[in-house]
């Protein structure tokens, strides 16, 4: 049952990386084979499942769509530029920025809010706008990984290591993952700077933009604020955080329909990603499945053999492992694979698991900055790119993507295993 279980494991994940757009069919589908072979059986698939983690993934990404459509980021980028004396420092302003919405906001849909403004300053320059649409991209890839509501591999990590949002600024007395991220989001500013070290063009902006609504805004901030107060609460139910982000999105969505603005509450159900949600539950499954016939436990004592009993090589291998498997591979499996591996190692070693996972999202979410396939963020810039007549050559990418993660990646690397081990 084990080797069937593990070519199952294997095929659904060469499937996922061969054929992208079916990645939710093959994971669902993986996931019914071991269902029906029963290695999973039906009645543990509601325990398999993380259903915090998808109900936290849907209500944030509600809310996020009607935040976009409010007009307010639009909005916040035009104040930000007023305040920039160059296109050099325009493009710090912009990865920074774009970086700090990323805190909060999905990567990807944090590119579609700023690639707009970055478009139109190089229209008014008559400059190429790839290099700052790629720095946009990859700093969007970058802050996500700070804060629980981030990215997707963070909800993941809360959910898996039962971390609040407040455990990601600081947890048992230390400090969290957040400070690894934003030690390497200020040292990517002297990438950021170098590459635009000739553009010194000075840059006038117009605040054109009307904010249509605040609701939208006031549903994020409350997001983060209930996410906070949760963390505070003793013994609370597991559903807890997933509960919040999609109470507070009907509420937005219930605000449209009474106000007669039911086509904003439509786009924002249609901006969810269903098949992300579907993927995850997929692979939920699917690892359970290989949990159950012990691969997991052979994989963490593979790791813990080739490691040669030092935590500081483990911790190494992980996240450098991490950078370059990520740089052709989607995160989101790579990290629901690992986090149980990476439990398995830690309780190996008997050491504290909490490095190790810092190590795990900090290498797999940076690392998908190395290459233009690396990250959902970067394929959006690149697509938006190419609709704007300009292709981008892996050359081209990773003239930006490789300094900006080996000098963000070795930060976050340093910071975790000084702090944490």
């Amino acid at each position: 049952m084990k080797i069937f279980a593990l070519i199952v494991f294997l095929l659904t994940y060469v499937l996922m990386i061969a054929l992208p757009k079916y990645r939710p069919y093959v994971a669902l589908t993986g996931a019914i084979v071991f269902l029906i072979a029963g290695i999973v059986p039906f009645a543990s698939v509601v325990d398999a499942i993380d259903f915090n983690v998808l109900l936290m993934l849907a209500g944030t990404m509600g809310s996020v769509s009607l935040f976009i459509q409010s007009q307010m980021p639009n909005r916040m980028a035009e104040l930000l530029l007023k305040k920039t004396p160059n296109v050099m420092w325009v493009a710090v302003s912009m990865s920074l920025f774009a970086g700090s919405v990323s805190a909060f906001v999905d990567n990807v849909a944090t590119v579609l809010m700023i690639a707009p403004v970055g478009l139109a300053i190089a229209r008014k320059l008559n400059i190429s706008p790839v290099a700052l649409l790629i720095s946009i991209a990859v700093s969007s890839n970058l802050q996500g990984a700070a804060t629980l509501v981030g990215d997707t591999t963070s909800i993941m990590l809360g959910g898996y290591a039962g971390m609040d949002f407040l455990d990601f600024f600081f947890m048992d007395g230390k400090a969290s993952i957040f400070f690894a991220v934003e030690l390497g989001a200020i040292a990517t500013v002297l990438v950021v700077m170098f590459i635009f070290r000739s553009y010194r063009q000075k840059v006038e902006a117009d605040l054109n933009t009307k904010v249509t609504d605040l609701f939208p805004s006031y549903l994020l901030i409350a997001t983060v604020v209930l996410l906070i107060a949760a963390s505070f609460i003793p013994g609370k139910p597991a559903l807890t955080n997933g509960i919040i982000c999609v109470v507070l999105f009907l509420i937005g969505f219930v605000r449209c329909c009474i106000l007669k603005r039911r086509e904003e509450g439509i786009t924002a159900i249609k901006e969810i990603d269903f098949e992300t949600l579907g993927l995850l539950a997929g692979l939920f499954v699917v690892i359970a499945g290989i949990t159950n016939v012990g691969i997991i436990d052979d994989i963490s004592r593979f790791f813990v053999k080739i490691g040669s009993g030092s935590p500081f090589l483990l911790y190494s291998l992980i996240v450098w492992g991490s950078v370059l498997i990520s740089a052709f591979v989607d995160n989101i499996p790579y990290v629901a694979t690992m986090l149980p591996v990476v439990s398995g190692i830690a309780a190996g070693m008997d050491i504290s698991p909490t490095v190790l996972y810092f190590g795990l999202l900090c290498g797999a979410t940076l690392g998908g900055n190395l290459t233009p396939i690396g990250a959902s963020a970067n394929i959006a810039a690149i697509g938006i790119l190419r609709k704007e007549g300009y292709e981008v050559k892996m050359g081209d990418f990773m003239r930006i993507g490789l300094p900006f993660t080996l000098c963000a990646v070795m930060m976050g690397y340093l910071f975790c295993w000084l702090v944490w081990h």
